[in-house]
């Protein structure tokens, strides 16, 4: 756990620019709550092979904020991943590596600034 927090420690101060700590913290819970509000969407969206469009959608979103956003959206992406991985391990996931892959290529390409909609299913309601 003290290693955890370490890292976490480690990389908010790698990760915060010349702008100063509260725009940092501003711009991470700006893009954690745009990585949640895509989460959201995608539940209540609810269509088949969209993950890819909302994980791209919500780094996507969280990059725009800064690099408090970008660093959020980076964090948020590892645990997530972990996370997978730990129920993989346990049994209690049928999530395939190529998937866990191609996932973590939608979440690196919203990161990056290009368009989350090269990700978008046909068909799914223009409202997400």
């Amino acid at each position: 756990m003290k290693l955890f927090i370490g890292l976490i420690f480690c990389s908010l101060v790698m990760g915060v620019s010349s702008d100063g700590w509260f725009s940092f913290f501003k711009e991470a819970v700006q893009g954690a709550s745009d990585l949640w509000r895509a989460y959201w969407d995608m539940k209540e969206a609810n269509y088949q092979n969209s993950g890819r469009y909302f994980r791209a959608r919500g780094n996507y979103e969280a990059a725009q904020r800064g690099p408090g956003g970008i660093w959020a959206a980076k964090i948020i992406s590892n645990v997530g991943e972990y996370f997978q991985g730990l129920l993989q391990y346990l049994g209690s996931s049928s999530e395939r590596e190529e998937d866990q892959v191609s996932n973590r290529r939608a979440e690196e390409w919203g990161r990056s600034g290009q368009d989350p909609d090269h990700f978008r299913p046909a068909g799914l309601p223009k409202k997400y």
